[in-house]
């Protein structure tokens, strides 16, 4: 997959700007629609007291794009704007009911062949990163059918992570990591009427974290 241009720091800024003027709200605004602390997106918080950037992360904005009704897809437009060009590159995006079929996946667990569709992310530093769609209530409250969550294989996994499972058999599910050691997993899962799970690394085809949803 080919790689596109650098995401910056200020194109980011630049689109939360947009993406609260578009709906008639301050940054301050944005972000208490959104739940968060009403200091969240104000410039202040862009660049830490050692005068290093600080990025918004995954959960701020995806409960800002929430509360205004907007869509990953709209704010990777606004990124564009704001870079005077389009930003970030299209994902991959396969079915949850699909992802266990022989195909979809290589040997390493990179997304291959034929039969995926595509939606628009921001960069990502994972050229191999997709995007499964969640259909069922097995995931629920935290993922409902119809969601989208971006899964990077690069990532590194731990406690408490919410990753993308396939099995040796072929089974796929989104779970949360309970306990993780050199040889076993345990799986937590989000419905409390589906039973959580244990594996041993070794009955895995691969643990790939998730770093976005899209709700």
């Amino acid at each position: 997959m080919a790689r596109s241009r650098t995401l910056t720091h200020e194109q980011v800024w630049e689109a939360i700007d947009a993406l609260a003027e578009k709906y008639d709200l301050s940054a301050s605004g944005l972000a208490r629609a959104a739940g968060l602390d009403p200091t969240t997106f104000n410039k202040s918080k862009r660049v830490g007291p050692d005068g290093r950037p600080r990025w918004p992360s995954t959960e701020s904005l995806s409960k800002a794009l929430q509360a205004v009704g907007s869509s990953l897809d709209e704010f990777v437009t606004l990124i564009g704007a704001a870079g005077g060009k389009p930003a970030g590159r299209m994902v991959p995006l396969i079915g949850l009911a699909q992802a266990g079929a022989k195909g979809y996946f290589d040997d390493a667990g990179f997304p291959a062949g034929a039969g995926w569709d595509e939606i628009a992310f921001p960069e990502l530093d994972d050229e191999h990163a997709y995007a499964v769609e969640i259909s069922g209530d097995s995931m629920s409250p935290v993922y409902r059918d119809g969601d989208r969550v971006v899964v990077s294989p690069a990532a590194n996994v731990r406690r408490g992570d919410r990753v993308v499972v396939k099995t040796a058999k072929g089974e796929v599910m989104v779970k949360q990591i309970g306990r993780l050691s050199a040889q076993r997993v345990e799986l937590k899962s989000f419905n409390p009427n589906y039973e959580d799970r244990a594996f041993a690394l070794s009955e895995l085809e691969f643990m790939h974290r998730v770093i976005w949803a899209s709700q």
